[in-house]
C-alpha cells in the first residue's frame, strides 16, 4: 500500500518510449522505464530536468519591436530583440488580428502553417491535426509535401514499386527476418539510437532483440556507412565505409558483377520488372561506354574491387535483405540508392521472399518491421483545405525568400507562393532545416510569425508571438500509433507549467474570435473528445473481430496491447505470388527499373533510371581541397532531435558545453586534436564549436556531429557556439524530383579552438522587457 510520501505514479508515452512519472509535490521528479521494454530507451529520462527548465515559455510572449509597431516593424529583429509578457486574451486578439488581415489583404494562400515534427504522441493532442482543422476552417492555408526524413525517397517509390507507404507499412516482418534471411546487407546501417524512436509512441524497442536472434541463428550482417556504431556490435558485421555520397555506384558495381557472372535471376526480372535491358545496357557500358563494374566503383567509393565482387556473389548465394536507411537518401541526388537497392533486390530475384528482398526504413524507426495487426486508429479530423498550393517541406526558406519564383517538383512546374504569414506549432524548423544562417533570412520576409511552443528554442525566438504549449505530461490523452501494438492510457501528471495551453485550447481561443468555435470543437470539452476517439476505435476493433475495454477500464489498466497480427508480413509476397492478379501500383503494374514516366520529366539530376551522379560535394570534389572533411550529421542518441536537449541525458554527453563531434586518429593527429579538446569547424557557409572525440569508429576523412544542439550564434549569423550542424549544410533540394533536403552532402574543414570559449546561451531564455 502506497504511504503518504510515495510519489504518484502515472503513465505516459512519447516518441521514444513509454514511461512512468513520478511525482511529488506537484513536481515530476523521476521517469520509470515500461517494464515490457526489453530495450529501454536513454531518452525519455532527459524530461525531468526539461520540463520545468528555465527555458520553459511560462507566458504568452511577443517580440517588442512587433508589439510598437506590428507588422510594420524591423523584422530583422526576430532572433535578436528582447520579448515583453502579455495576458492571453490580448495575445489571442493580437494573434488573430493578424491571420484576419493577411487573410482580408491577401487571402489565405498568403498564410504557410507549418507543424513538422514529433509534436505529441497523443492521438488527440496532435499539433498538426489541431491546426490544420482551424485553418481549415476558416478557409485554408500553405501546407508543407512529405517530410524531411524520407522526402527523396517517398517521391521516387511511387514511380518504381508504388506507393511509399505501402513499404513502410507493408514491411517483412522481424520475426521473417529472423527465421529466413541469412544475409542482411545494410545500406546505412541499422543505428540503435535511431530505433528509440517511433512517431506516435513506442512500447517495446524490439530491433536490438530480432536482430541478435537472426545472428543466433547463423545470419550474417554487412554494415556499409562511414560509422562503423551504425550497426549494434552483437551483429559482429563486416564494416565496409565507403566515401559518403557514393552509395549508387557501390551498389551499380555489385549490379555489375550479378550481370557480368550470370548471377542476376533473369526469369524474376522478366516476369516482375519494366524496363531492365535499358538499366542493363547502363551497367554494362553499352549506352555510354562506361561499365559500371567493381573496378569503376572502387575509384570512386575507395572500396576495395574484390570486396564489391566478394559481396555479389555472397548476396546472390544467400537469402538477403537488402536494407535502406533513411539517412543515405537525404543527400545530393538522394533518389537514386534506393532505386538502386530496389533494383538489385530485383536482381537477386528475392523480392517477395521470407527473409529476402529490401526494406526501407528499418532502423529509422523502432515500428518499422514490428509484427503488428494492420488497424486504422481515428485521428481528429482536420477538414478539407481550400489552398491547393503546397511547398516540398524543405524548400520553405526558398519560398520565403523567393515568392513568385517557378521551381521543378515531381513532374509538375511549380511557382513559390507569397506567404506573408508564418504560424508554427509542434516542429522547429532550427533544427530540422538546413544553412542556418539562410533560414534567418528567410525568417525575416514573412510580415507575422506565430509560434506555439515549449521551450524557447530558436524558432520561438524568432517569432513575434509566441504562445506556451503544453507537454504530453501536463494534459490527458490516449497513445494510439501505427507499428505499436501498445495502446497506453496518457494520464496528466502535472499541472501545466506557467500558463501553458494546449493546442487544442490556444486553436479554440482563435476560432472563437473567427466565429467557428462551435465547428472547432463540435460542443466536445477536451475529454469528451478524447472519449469520442476511443469510442470510434473500439468500433473499429469490433469490426475488425477483437474487443477493446472501456475509457475507464482503459486508464485502470494503463496500458493494453492489440492482439497479434494473423499473418506475418512479407514486402509484396501478393505480387509476386500473383503479379497480374495483385499488380503494383505503378504504370506498368511491376517494378520499374526504368520509368518512362521519370524519364518523361526531362530531369538531368534523376533520369529513368537509377544513375550515378557526382554529388555537389562529397571527398572527390574539387571544394575537397579546400574543405578536406565530410560532415556526418545523424541523428543523436540522447534526444529525438532537438527535443530534450536541456535535459540532462543530454547535457551529460556534451564535451565543455558543446556537442560532440567524433573524428579519425589520423585527421585528428593532423589537426593538433586530441580527446576533450574544442573544435572549430567550419565551411563557406558558417562555423560551430563542437568537443572533440578521437575515434576510429568513423572512417578517415569523415567526421560525425548530430543533429539537435539548440542553436546558439554568437552574433546574428555568426558562429554556433553550441554545435549545431546546420549552419554548415546546404539547403538545397536532392533533385527536381524529391526536392528533400541534402543535408549529406556537406564539405568542411576542422581545427583546434585556443580561443576564449564563449558561454553557451542556448538554455537561457531571451531577455524579457518590461511593457513600455
Amino acid at each position: 500500500m502506497a504511504g503518504a510520501d510515495d510519489p504518484r505514479i502515472t503513465p505516459f508515452s512519447t516518441h521514444w518510449g513509454t514511461y512512468h512519472a513520478e511525482v511529488r509535490d506537484g513536481r515530476l521528479t523521476a521517469v520509470r522505464d515500461y517494464a515490457g521494454d526489453p530495450d529501454p530507451a536513454l531518452i525519455g529520462h532527459g524530461i525531468v530536468e526539461a520540463i520545468d527548465h528555465p527555458t520553459r515559455v511560462g507566458r504568452p510572449m511577443v517580440r517588442k519591436g512587433f508589439l510598437r509597431h506590428g507588422h510594420r516593424g524591423d523584422r530583422t529583429g526576430r532572433g535578436r530583440e528582447p520579448f515583453v509578457a502579455v495576458p492571453w486574451d490580448e495575445a489571442l486578439d493580437l494573434a488573430a488580428a493578424e491571420i484576419a488581415r493577411v487573410r482580408r489583404e491577401q487571402g489565405n494562400d498568403a498564410i504557410f502553417a507549418g507543424s513538422y515534427g514529433w509534436a505529441s504522441a497523443g492521438r488527440f493532442h496532435h499539433a498538426q491535426s489541431q491546426l490544420r482543422r482551424f485553418f481549415n476552417l476558416i478557409s485554408g492555408h500553405v501546407q508543407a509535401i512529405d517530410t524531411y526524413s524520407y522526402a527523396a525517397i517517398s517521391a521516387t517509390m511511387p514511380h518504381v514499386t508504388g506507393p511509399f507507404r505501402d513499404i513502410l507499412d507493408g514491411a517483412t516482418s522481424w520475426p521473417v527476418i529472423a527465421e529466413h534471411a541469412t544475409l542482411v546487407v545494410m545500406l546505412g546501417g541499422l543505428a540503435r539510437k535511431n530505433a528509440q524512436v517511433t512517431s506516435g509512441g513506442v512500447g517495446r524497442h524490439t530491433m536490438r532483440e530480432w536482430l541478435l536472434k537472426a545472428r543466433a541463428r547463423g545470419c550474417e550482417f554487412v554494415n556499409i556507412s562511414p560509422i562503423r556504431t551504425d550497426a549494434i556490435s552483437g551483429l559482429h558485421a563486416q564494416w565496409i565505409a565507403p566515401r559518403p555520397g557514393s552509395d549508387t555506384a557501390l551498389l551499380l558495381g555489385l549490379g555489375h558483377t550479378l550481370i557480368t557472372e550470370g548471377l542476376a535471376d533473369r526469369a524474376f526480372l522478366d516476369r516482375y520488372t519494366s524496363g531492365f535491358e535499358r538499366f542493363a545496357g547502363y551497367l554494362t557500358g553499352e549506352a555510354d561506354g562506361q561499365p559500371k563494374d567493381a573496378d569503376w566503383a572502387a575509384a570512386i567509393t575507395d572500396v576495395d574491387a574484390g570486396t564489391i565482387r566478394d559481396l555479389a556473389r555472397r548476396m546472390a548465394a544467400n537469402r538477403t535483405m537488402i536494407t535502406i536507411s533513411w539517412s543515405i537518401q537525404r543527400a545530393d541526388h538522394g533518389e537514386q540508392p534506393g532505386w538502386a537497392a530496389v533494383a538489385l533486390a530485383a536482381m537477386l530475384g528475392q523480392i517477395g521472399l521470407p527473409g529476402g528482398g529490401f526494406g526501407i526504413g528499418y532502423g529509422s524507426e523502432n515500428g518499422i518491421g514490428n509484427p503488428v495487426l494492420p488497424f486504422q486508429f481515428p485521428a481528429v479530423p482536420q477538414r478539407m483545405n481550400a489552398v491547393r498550393e503546397a511547398i516540398p517541406v524543405a524548400r520553405i526558406a526558398d519560398a520565403l525568400l523567393h515568392p513568385g519564383a517557378a521551381y521543378d517538383f515531381n513532374g509538375q512546374k511549380r511557382v513559390y507562393p507569397d506567404l506573408r504569414l508564418v504560424y508554427w506549432t509542434g516542429g522547429n524548423p532550427f533544427h530540422h532545416h538546413q544553412d542556418l544562417n539562410r533560414l534567418v533570412r528567410a525568417f525575416h520576409r514573412p510580415e507575422t510569425v506565430i509560434v506555439n511552443e515549449i521551450w524557447w528554442t530558436a524558432t520561438a525566438r524568432h517569432a513575434d508571438i509566441v504562445l506556451p504549449a503544453t507537454t504530453a505530461l501536463e494534459r490527458e490523452d490516449i497513445a494510439m500509433t501505427h507499428w505499436e501494438p501498445l495502446i497506453v492510457a496518457m494520464r496528466k501528471a502535472i499541472d501545466p507549467v506557467g500558463e501553458s495551453r494546449s493546442d487544442h485550447q490556444i486553436f479554440r481561443g482563435l476560432a472563437r474570435r473567427f466565429g467557428v468555435e462551435e465547428a472547432f470543437t463540435e460542443g466536445r470539452t477536451e475529454e469528451e473528445w478524447i472519449e469520442h476517439l476511443w469510442n470510434q476505435a473500439r468500433q473499429r476493433a469490433a469490426e475488425a473481430g477483437f474487443e477493446l475495454p472501456s475509457l475507464a477500464e482503459l486508464r485502470a489498466r494503463e496500458m493494453v496491447e492489440l492482439p497479434a497480427n494473423r499473418r506475418e508480413p512479407v514486402l509484396y509476397d501478393a505480387f509476386r505470388a500473383d503479379p497480374e492478379g495483385a499488380p503494383l501500383r505503378t504504370p506498368s503494374g511491376r517494378i520499374e527499373i526504368f520509368s518512362e514516366r521519370v524519364a518523361s520529366f526531362g530531369y538531368d539530376d534523376c533520369p529513368g533510371h537509377p544513375a550515378w551522379i557526382e554529388p555537389r560535394e562529397w571527398l572527390g570534389a574539387e571544394a575537397a581541397a579546400r574543405f578536406p572533411l565530410h560532415l556526418i550529421s545523424n541523428q543523436p542518441k540522447t534526444r529525438l532531435h532537438g527535443q530534450l536537449d536541456p535535459g540532462g541525458v543530454s547535457l551529460a554527453s556534451k564535451i565543455r558545453g558543446r556537442e560532440p563531434m567524433t573524428i579519425h586518429p589520423k585527421d585528428a593527429a593532423a589537426r593538433g586534436l586530441k580527446h576533450g579538446d574544442v573544435a572549430r569547424i567550419h565551411n563557406e557557409r558558417g562555423a560551430c564549436l563542437a568537443g572533440v572525440i578521437v575515434s576510429d569508429k568513423v572512417r578517415p576523412g569523415v567526421v560525425q556531429l548530430s543533429t539537435g544542439a539548440w542553436y546558439d550564434p554568437i552574433e546574428p549569423f555568426g558562429m554556433c557556439k553550441h554545435g549545431n550542424p546546420n549552419v554548415l549544410t546546404a539547403d538545397r533540394g536532392t533533385s527536381r524530383l524529391g526536392q528533400g533536403p541534402s543535408a549529406h552532402s556537406t564539405l568542411v574543414e576542422v581545427e583546434r579552438w585556443d580561443g576564449p570559449l564563449p558561454p553557451v546561451t542556448a538554455f537561457d531564455p531571451p531577455p524579457i522587457a518590461e511593457r513600455d
